[in-house]
């Protein structure tokens, strides 16, 4: 029987005995059939400790389990990332989500732009962004992660450009001088402009280098939107982070 890792939003301390929620339950009991006194890892999230417990009481809609005890997680990049991803069309979304999860990325901004091709708004968008991060927290219980990424609100390009902030702004361009890895480095924070499929508008890059979005140059390749994410945070973390 496989020792899942679970989420759950939840304060836990040793000895606690705690109710699932109805994800945990759906996880844990619905689907990988466990039954009491099976183990089980939990993370909240938050506080970076990942909690073994134990299952106590398993009935039809609910279950309880006891926090046996607990382990510092230290896996997280030295880098903090938010990448703001042009909001793409089904499952590359999602695969970006994801994989960038996966890659170490801090937060996820979905943005608007004159190419994302995607039309939400209201209760469409507010679903959208629910999936997005429920698509996160799997991601976290799938690589061992105890910090969740959030999923920022979905803005349009031009408001997310214009925050201000101490970080290293980085917008992919095929004509750019300076590749990633020979890019001067002088923050760990950093944001990552990576457009849609389609890629920005030549306006929209003007506007990035405007508010001092450096350009930098991937490859001699035009990649899609997802293998674009991919491959700039994969270089970021090789170069300044924790790959290698």
């Amino acid at each position: 029987m496989t020792n899942p890792r679970i989420y759950q939003d939840t304060p836990f301390a040793l000895e606690q005995e705690f109710e699932l929620d109805d994800n945990a339950f759906g996880h844990a009991v619905r689907v990988l059939r466990h039954k009491e006194g099976d183990p089980l890892r939990f993370f909240n999230g938050q506080d970076g400790y990942e909690y073994q417990a134990t299952l106590t009481q398993v009935k039809k809609k609910t279950a309880f389990a006891q926090v046996t005890d607990r382990t510092k997680v230290e896996n997280e990049s030295p880098l903090k990332i938010e990448l703001g991803q042009g909001i793409s069309r089904g499952d590359r979304m999602d695969f970006t989500l994801q994989k960038s999860v996966e890659l170490g990325v801090t937060s996820i901004t979905p943005l608007f732009t004159e190419r994302c091709g995607v039309k939400l708004t209201g209760e469409r968008l507010a679903k959208k962004r629910e999936q997005w991060q429920k698509i996160v927290i799997s991601a976290c219980e799938q690589s061992g992660r105890v910090f969740v990424p959030t999923v920022n609100e979905p803005v349009w390009l031009e408001e997310w450009l214009s925050i201000e902030t101490d970080a290293l702004n980085i917008n992919l361009h095929p004509r750019a001088e300076h590749s990633i890895m020979s890019l001067p480095f002088d923050s760990q924070n950093i944001r990552l402009l990576i457009g849609p499929e389609g890629g920005l508008s030549d306006e929209e890059i003007d506007k990035a280098s405007a508010a001092q979005f450096k350009e930098v140059l991937l490859g001699p390749r035009v990649l899609r939107t997802e293998t674009a994410a991919l491959t700039a945070l994969t270089a970021l973390q090789c170069r300044y982070g924790d790959l290698g």
